[in-house]
């Protein structure tokens, strides 16, 4: 009988020393895991305006196929008009890396937007916002 009162009144649980550890590796997964998942987002952000990039030399060359004696168009144009060649949907209001100041030209067969195309190796996120490097 003793037996048993000593069974039934022993308490399991955790220890100090096995929280705190516990803790401590929580701690170091998650010094891990944050810049890690920042890098990612840095990314994504920078291939987004990659493709934004794309989108508007695409559009250009919609343009010059509509228009072939013009040899440039802003952005600008490419957004305006009844049937415009670039469509802001979602909410947007206006592109996030290209501005609409900016010239699509065409010459030789070559469509060049007068802005370099982002990459992971050229660019880098500051403030929310794909910049260049120096």
């Amino acid at each position: 009988m003793e037996k048993v009162r000593k069974i039934t009144r022993k308490e399991d649980g955790f220890t100090l020393v096995e929280l705190l550890a516990v803790i401590v590796i929580l701690g170091i997964i998650v010094a891990i895991a944050i810049p890690a998942i920042g890098t990612v987002i840095d990314n994504a952000k920078i291939d987004a305006a990659a493709a934004e990039y794309d989108m508007v030399v695409d559009a250009g060359r919609l343009y010059f196929a509509s228009n072939p004696d013009e040899a440039e168009v802003l952005v600008s144009t490419l957004m305006d008009g009844e049937n415009p060649y670039i469509e802001l949907r979602g909410g947007a209001t206006e592109l996030v890396y290209v501005g609409t100041t900016n010239k699509v030209t065409y010459s030789s067969n070559t469509y060049v937007l007068d802005l370099t195309r982002p990459t992971r190796t050229n660019s880098k996120v500051v403030g929310g916002k794909v910049t260049l490097n120096p």
